[in-house]
C-alpha cells in the first residue's frame, strides 16, 4: 500500500532496499557482496526513493516528458547547495556505481545507503508543513 506521505514513502524504498541487498550475501572476507544483480536492484530502489522525496519537494515531474538527472540539479540548486551535493553524489553512487555497475564492495553499497537517506532527511526539512483545517 503506497502512503500519502512521500517521505514515508521514500524510506519505505530504502528499508526495501536493505532486504534487497541482504539477498547478495555479504563476504566479510573479501568486503564484497556475492551477487551484482541484488547490488545493481537495490541501487535502483534507492534512487527511486530519493527521486520521490524530490519530486515531493520540487515537483520536478510536472511538465511534458521525464525528467533528467539535468532538471533535478537545476532544481535543487535554485534552493539548497549542500543537497545539491548530496543529490549528484548519490546519483554517481546509488544509479551509476550500484545500479549500473553493479559494485559489489560493502564501502561503496553503505555510502549508497547514507547518501540515500541523506537527501531524503534533507527533503524532508525542506517539505512545507500540511496546513490544518
Amino acid at each position: 500500500m503506497e502512503s500519502t506521505d512521500p517521505i514515508a514513502e521514500a524510506r519505505r524504498y530504502v528499508a526495501n532496499a536493505e532486504e534487497i541487498i541482504k539477498k547478495s550475501k555479504y563476504d566479510p572476507e573479501t568486503r564484497l557482496y556475492r551477487d551484482r544483480k541484488y547490488v545493481r536492484i537495490a541501487g535502483d530502489t534507492l534512487w527511486k526513493g530519493c527521486l520521490i522525496a524530490l519530486d515531493a519537494v520540487f515537483q520536478v515531474r510536472k511538465g511534458k516528458g521525464r525528467p533528467s538527472i539535468k532538471k533535478y540539479q537545476e532544481a535543487v540548486s535554485k534552493r539548497d547547495s549542500k543537497l545539491l551535493q548530496f543529490v549528484n553524489n548519490g546519483y554517481e553512487t546509488m544509479h551509476l556505481v550500484m545500479g549500473y555497475d553493479g559494485n559489489k564492495s560493502k564501502k561503496v553499497c553503505d555510502a549508497g545507503f547514507e547518501r540515500a537517506n541523506d537527501i531524503i532527511n534533507r527533503c524532508a526539512m525542506l517539505l512545507p508543513e500540511p496546513v490544518c483545517a
